[in-house]
C-alpha cells in the first residue's frame, strides 16, 4: 500500500492532477488504481530497473502475470532497437521530474507490439522526497501487428 500511496502523491505534486479520485483509505485507492481504465506501470532503482507495480490493464497489455511482471527488468518492455529511445526518456524525466509527451514502441511478453501515445512518466518519491524510481500512465496505444512474433524473449525466470 506504500507503494501505491507513492506512485498517487508523486504523480499529483509533479503533474498538478490526480491520477485518480483519492476517495476512502489507501485499501480503496489501491483497488481503484489497479483497475482503472489505463495502463499504470512501475519500476524501481536497481541498477536495471526491475518492474515492481502493473494495473490490470498492463497485465493484460504485457500479457503477463502479477509474479512475471515483478520480476522483469523494465527495459524488457521495449524491443532492443527500441532500449536507447526508452533510456534517454528515463534520463530526461529523472532531469525534468516527469514527461507528458511520450510515444513509443513497446512489446508484450508474446512479442506483440504496440506503440503507446501520450504517455505520461513521473518520479516516484517518498514521504521524505528521497527517489524511489519512475512510473508512467497512458490510455492510448494501437498495436502494430496481428502476429505474434515467436522470436522474442524476455527472459522472464
Amino acid at each position: 500500500m506504500e507503494h501505491v500511496d507513492r506512485l498517487l502523491t508523486s504523480f499529483s505534486s509533479l503533474v498538478g492532477q490526480d491520477l485518480i479520485l483519492r476517495h476512502g483509505n489507501i485499501e480503496e485507492q489501491a483497488h481503484a488504481l489497479f483497475h482503472t481504465p489505463r495502463v499504470i506501470v512501475s519500476h524501481g532503482i536497481e541498477d536495471d530497473p526491475i518492474l515492481n507495480y502493473g494495473n490490470k490493464v498492463a497485465l493484460c497489455l504485457w500479457e503477463m502475470t502479477w509474479d512475471e511482471l515483478v520480476r522483469t527488468p523494465s527495459r524488457k518492455t521495449a524491443e532492443p532497437i527500441n532500449r536507447a529511445e526508452r533510456a534517454q526518456l528515463l534520463t530526461r524525466t529523472r532531469q525534468n521530474g516527469y514527461i507528458n509527451d511520450y510515444s513509443g514502441v513497446r512489446i508484450s511478453k508474446t512479442g506483440k507490439r504496440f506503440k503507446i501515445n501520450r504517455a505520461i512518466v513521473w518520479n516516484i518519491s517518498d514521504a521524505h522526497g528521497q527517489y524511489c524510481g519512475q512510473a508512467a500512465t497512458f490510455d492510448t496505444w494501437q498495436f502494430m501487428t496481428t502476429q505474434a512474433r515467436s522470436d522474442v524473449n524476455l527472459d522472464i525466470e
